[in-house]
């Protein structure tokens, strides 16, 4: 503590501080309040429920009393069979619209462009539930006494009630090492547990008893969707299911009894384990499941036998040691300013505050819900709010996309529906209707790049590897695609996706369903990815295949047009229409900003990537070379926008979600703050006439683009925008906010805010080039005066740590564990150039002065 000052946060040591193996846990002002999801109350809605997952299976846990419900998924159910994803009559389609767009009939070819639109998607479907009844006793249980909590740290729900004298704890986790969802359920005095349970679904099943201790439940799903795809008049094999319950209990006390050959029931127990797996016969995009090998009843009993030596113990320490491997990279602390300033103006040292809260520690809040916080935050700004929400969303993408599952869909993993959400919403827009797809279903034009959005800067790169897996198999059908439909090489994609890596465009009007920029955006991640962790072998045998294969594609889309420039025809700018010169809707034009502004990024990732790679002189390399000065460039409107079209149309709803044609700001790197700032303006200016309304995802796009303005104002007026408490029963559409279990909505639920607030909270405190640091860049000094975040990744591979106080850099730690590198470090327009040594902590002082250093 300095003379005359207040510290929030107690000075950490250098190797706290600086290591770049320091874990959360408990923060660093003494306060024990952890980081927890906290219910006084059982779920009335699903968005109470709480969810635990490993990647490929996920539960939604209840926490009721007398009945309980654990609502299942496994991430490969879905409708459908591979599907052919190409449309013979695509070209003659595509042809007409193009002239109708070159004759400046913008109406019309909307019109025609829905000749080039395809089947839907398929659609994600649910596991099932277990279900669990307890004795009537139950009924009369102490509510004050009840608590439901998702522990973050451990990523584990607890629930606990008494009744009468005895505490019941049940505790539930997903396993990712053992592929497992484990729940214990105790009672404080011996032989006081007693309950019966089943297993059930929604989905097509039968289920029963195997022993004397094991519930087996085998299904399938429909081998095609419901109506309104309806193209199909057979009716294919689906995808096979096989989950297994296996229950073990004290031993000693308590006996297992088998009710209607498929329930179990327990009856005077000191503790009971439950133990579900689950597989599906899924076997790849491209097999037919009538053709699969795998048998999912076969394959959960094989989990199971590999368990079978491990005790409860063994399990939950093996779910610890993998999952707070991850967990524990990145830590963040936020706390309010210790100062205020009196009548006379002198400073004057406010009473101690929990860093964790932010408040004034005066009684305890051991009774305050995660609900209730998200509630008052609009007048009381707690800081340890967004520490929580943050690791949230860190918490759910290793939840829902772990090396060898499925990519995060847009619910991550987590479903209560066989028809999700959005399936058959209705939406108007002047004279047009159009129905949103599959809410389960990947959407690529913005919603699935955004789930990963958090994976590289906050230290969680090993969850890239199911969408990168993905992209494999969207390349194969992709470049059918492209063959077919456009006569072109390479591989296409477009808006809407599903497990069978459908590439076509989806049934419905232009404005949405012809979009064939999917996999371009996605191949931006794949140079991020090498840009964060330099790993070149990832470059070689992964990224540049797939770049390569789009650059193909583009190579081809793009046409020769007006000024000389390349153009894309047809184009939309997603989701969004403008108005046409003859005063009609229209959403077809050409060169839309959004897709310019993705094609120069794929041309300059390939052109990086070939330099690394030395293959500057590859044809393919020399034709992008020849390309990129012809890309059109971003253009300023009238009133000083940045145009969304090629053309400055009148936009008939400028409050409007989307920000596509800010991409090239963020998550792109071709507008910045030093190199355009004309451009810049015109962003702020834009940003500024959007508004701030619009659902979650849309929100944290938001707070990003300020974020890399380094408009910290407005970047947290965002960030606030965000902790809007949702009444599910009253649901207003894209309104955004934040559900009671802290998912984030659009509503309805869609996880992929809760990934763009991580990303974009790191966007505030740290941004990167390759060469570049920027420290505090849209940090709210007023806001969070006093802070710390520990193991933030950059560019270049390397890792940061970040502590300020009273709205001052006070300390930063910089390594790379592979990677000689030259930084140049930003603060307040200050730059200084650092040479730093592999394997070697840099540790700076507010000066950005290098005060020591130290071998990892």
């Amino acid at each position: 503590m300095e003379d005359g000052e207040w510290v929030m946060v107690r000075p950490p040591t250098e190797i706290e501080c600086w290591s770049p193996g320091w874990g959360g846990g408990e923060d660093e002002g003494g306060s024990s309040d952890p980081l927890k999801v906290r219910f006084f109350g059982p779920a009335k809605h699903w968005t109470d429920a709480l969810p635990i997952g490993n990647g490929r299976l996920g539960a939604m846990v209840w926490g009721g009393v007398a009945s309980e419900t654990l609502q299942l998924n496994e991430g490969t159910l879905w409708t459908g069979t591979p599907g052919n994803y190409t449309n013979p009559d695509a070209p003659k389609a595509l042809s007409e619209v193009r002239k109708l767009v070159d004759n400046g009939d913008y109406v019309a070819a909307t019109e025609a462009a829905v000749k080039l639109s395809g089947n839907p998607s398929d659609v994600y479907q649910l596991l099932g539930d277990i279900n669990l009844e307890f004795e009537d006793s139950h009924l009369a249980y102490a509510e004050e006494t009840y608590s439901r909590e998702l522990d973050l740290d451990t990523a584990t729900v607890t629930i606990k009630y008494s009744v009468g004298d005895v505490e019941y704890t049940r505790e539930h986790f997903a396993s990712y090492p053992d592929q497992v969802i484990v729940t214990k359920i105790s009672g404080s005095k011996p032989g006081s547990v007693s309950f019966t349970v089943s297993l059930d679904s929604k989905s097509h099943h039968h289920s029963n008893s195997s022993g004397k201790s094991q519930i087996i439940m085998e299904g399938s799903c429909p081998g095609k969707r419901i109506p309104p795809k309806v193209y199909e008049n057979d009716n294919p094999q689906g995808i096979l299911f096989s989950a297994v319950l296996d229950l073990q209990i004290s031993d000693g006390r308590g006996v297992i009894n088998v009710l209607d050959d498929k329930k179990l029931k327990v009856e005077g127990s000191d503790w009971a384990v439950l133990y579900l797996v689950a597989s599906s016969s899924f076997d790849g995009p491209f097999t037919k499941p009538i053709d699969s090998k795998i048998n999912p009843t076969s394959q959960a009993l094989s989990t199971l036998k590999s368990i079978g030596n491990f005790s409860y113990s063994d399990l939950y320490a093996r779910h610890l040691n993998d999952y707070q491997n991850l967990f524990h990279r990145v830590s963040l602390q936020l706390s309010k300013s210790s100062k205020s300033v009196t009548s006379d103006g002198s400073l004057e040292m406010k009473k101690p505050m929990s860093s964790r809260t932010g408040l004034y520690l005066e009684g305890s809040e051991d009774r305050v819900s995660t609900a209730a916080r998200v509630k008052s935050f609009g007048t009381d700004e707690d800081p340890s709010l967004v520490e929580l929400l943050f690791q949230y969303g860190r918490y759910l993408l290793i939840s829902c996309s772990r090396p060898g599952s499925q990519p995060a869909n847009l619910q991550g993993i987590w479903n209560k529906d066989i028809e999700p959400a959005w399936e058959y919403v209705l939406c108007s827009f002047l004279s047009f209707s159009f129905s949103i797809p599959s809410c389960g279903a990947p959407h690529l034009n913005i919603n699935l790049q955004m789930n990963y959005w958090p994976s590289l800067p906050c230290n969680l790169s090993e969850c890239q590897e199911p969408l990168f897996d993905y992209m494999s198999s969207l390349s194969i059908n992709g470049s059918k695609t492209a063959k077919v439909n456009y006569e072109a090489s390479g591989w296409v994609t477009h808006q809407v996706s599903d497990i069978w890596a459908k590439t076509s465009p989806d049934r419905g009007q232009a404005v949405w369903a012809l979009w064939p920029m999917g996999g371009a955006w996605l191949c931006t991640h794949l140079w991020e990815h090498y840009t964060f962790t330099m790993d070149k072998n990832f470059l070689k045998n992964k990224a540049y295949p797939l770049l390569e294969g789009c650059a193909r594609f583009l190579l081809d889309w793009l046409i020769e047009g007006r000024g000389g420039y390349l153009e894309t025809n047809p184009s939309t700018s997603p989701e969004h229409m403008f108005i046409a010169p003859d005063g009609k809707p229209a959403s077809v034009s050409y060169s839309t900003t959004m897709d310019i502004a993705i094609i120069r990024e794929v041309f300059s990732a390939v052109v990086s990537a070939a330099e690394v790679l030395g293959k500057n002189e590859d044809e393919l390399v020399q034709k992008v070379r020849q390309a990129q000065p012809k890309l059109p460039p971003t253009k300023i409107a009238r009133d000083g926008s940045i145009m969304e079209w090629a053309q400055d149309f009148e936009d008939p709803e400028v409050h409007h979600r989307h920000v596509s044609h800010l991409f090239g700001l963020y998550p792109g790197h071709t507008i910045t703050v030093e190199k355009t700032p004309d451009l810049c303006k015109a962003v702020d200016y834009t940003l500024y006439k959007r508004g701030e309304d619009g659902p979650g995802w849309s929100t944290t796009w938001k707070t990003a683009l300020w974020a890399r303005l380094h408009n910290s104002e407005h970047a947290y007026r965002m960030v606030k925008h965000l902790f809007d408490l949702v009444d599910p029963a009253r649901e207003a559409d894209f309104e955004g906010g934040l559900y009671s279990n802290l998912f984030t909505a659009h509503p309805p639920f869609q996880i992929d805010a809760n990934f763009g607030f991580c990303a974009a909270v790191a966007e505030m405190i740290v941004q990167s080039t390759s060469k570049d640091l920027y420290l505090l860049p849209a940090l709210p000094r007023d806001k969070w005066a006093n802070g710390c975040v520990k193991g933030l990744k950059a560019r270049g591979g390397v890792t940061v740590n970040v502590c300020w106080k009273e709205g001052d850099l006070h300390q930063i730690g910089v390594w790379s564990k592979d990677q000689n590198s030259t930084r140049r470090l930003h603060y307040r327009g200050s730059i200084v150039t650092a040479k730093m040594l592999a394997g070697r902590v840099y540790t700076f002082d507010r000066q950005l002065k290098c005060v020591k250093t130290y071998t990892l």
